[in-house]
């Protein structure tokens, strides 16, 4: 199958996406470490044993972001050397580093995608919690 000449260029136009992204993902896993870091002071002084579950909850996601970085960052790595390639005039080389950074990059989104859903069930049991406080 003969695909058609890759530009240059085209591999150039993910790296403020992925920028963005990356960024995006260090602001969520610092903000995951700053809550971390508040419920384990709590826990020690308190000992209570439902912000166990919260900081277990939190290990997870914390967990997941991290995978979400390193797949960003082989997808910025994969489209360096896609444009590398194509620069040096390796058109099927660079087709495929650009074919495997779209690859990582979906699967980099899917796992923000499965965090952010974790972070809003979290926020869910934490608002009904305080629904059954008031009453």
């Amino acid at each position: 199958m003969n695909l058609p000449d890759l530009p240059l260029s085209t591999p150039s136009l993910l790296f403020p996406a992925i920028s963005l992204l990356m960024l995006a993902y260090t602001n969520r896993f610092l903000g995951l470490a700053s809550v971390v870091r508040s419920l384990h002071a709590t826990w020690r002084t308190s000992g209570d044993p439902a912000l166990v579950a919260q900081i277990d909850n939190l290990r997870r996601r914390i967990g997941i972001i991290k995978r979400m970085q390193t797949l960003g960052v082989l997808s910025m790595m994969a489209c360096t050397i896609s444009m590398a390639l194509l620069f040096f005039g390796n058109q099927t080389g660079g087709q495929i580093a650009f074919a495997f950074s779209l690859v990582v990059m979906i699967a980099s989104l899917a796992l923000s995608l499965w965090e952010i859903q974790m972070s809003g069930t979290a926020l869910d049991l934490q608002l009904r919690d305080v629904e059954r406080g008031e009453r």
